[in-house]
């Protein structure tokens, strides 16, 4: 059953609308939220952490299509409770991590809710873009990393367990060395950040093609979102020159799956909640 998020977007009616962000020009435009009790509670992780992660997974976007942030705007809601000195503490976190990533926060609007919530837009530049667009029957399916560790910590939070910072669910690991160095190898790719089955299904969807299974995915792996890893698609033939770029950087690249024409599919269940 098509979810509402889906079900908006594909209202939208844009021909801009389908990658991590919009390509206009040579500049490209991303944008997410991060809302409190949607994608985090604040019991679970520091105001720094919060704040970073919420750009972090902005940044995610313009990674994913080979780009480099150039600027962000950011809209952050207020809860009434909120101390100045925790403000203070949000706001040096959104700089230190633009500062990381060498952007600069140009502007945004602040508003009053009861919820601690974040709406922000990346301005990135790219020489050449990846999009989702161009798999072919032959084609292979891979995904960088290991996935599985931001659901079990989710579920471990869930159940009022503590878990590690270095936690991919706090700290999302992104792959820049990789895209940027891969680039040239690679026909499309996206960020991970709806579990690798539904990611899987909606770049399949775009090309209007299928795949076959190389290897099992469990439902751990499979279902685990907001992974920030990469899921790439590309000719067999540039394999070993991606391969050697990932042993370089000494980071896992799975080969799951190999495009073909039909309509297969990997069963799918929307994970926001």
């Amino acid at each position: 059953m098509e979810n509402r998020e889906d079900y908006l977007i594909k209202k939208l009616n844009s021909s801009y609308i389908g990658d991590d962000g919009a390509i206009v020009g040579d500049k490209i435009y991303s944008m997410d939220a991060f809302f409190e009790g949607v994608h985090f509670k604040k019991e679970w992780l520091s105001l720094t952490q919060i704040a970073r992660k919420a750009l972090l997974v902005n940044i995610s976007d313009t990674i994913a299509m080979n780009a480099k942030p150039l600027y962000a705007l950011i809209t952050i809601s207020l809860p009434p409770d909120l101390k100045k000195s925790e403000i203070d503490e949000i706001i040096t976190s959104l700089h230190d991590t633009a500062d990381e990533f060498n952007f600069e926060i140009i502007g945004g609007d602040t508003i009053s809710g009861k919820r601690l919530d974040f709406s922000i837009t990346i301005i990135s530049k790219s020489n050449n873009p990846l999009t989702r667009r161009g798999l072919k029957r032959g084609d292979l399916l891979a995904y960088t990393g290991v996935l599985g560790e931001s659901k079990r910590d989710l579920n471990r939070l869930f159940n009022g367990e503590k878990i590690e910072n270095s936690s991919r669910f706090i700290e999302p690991i992104l792959r820049d060395d990789f895209i940027y160095r891969a680039r040239e190898y690679l026909k499309v790719g996206m960020d991970i950040s709806d579990g690798l089955y539904c990611d899987t299904n909606k770049l399949l969807d775009y090309n209007s093609i299928g795949f076959k299974e190389i290897i099992k995915i469990t439902d751990e792996i499979g279902s685990s979102g907001e992974e920030y890893e990469m899921l790439i698609g590309f000719d067999r033939a540039n394999l070993d020159n991606i391969q050697k770029i990932a042993n370089s950087l000494e980071l896992d690249l799975t080969i799951f799956g190999e495009i073909e024409e039909s309509d297969n599919r990997f069963e799918c269940l929307n994970h926001h909640s």
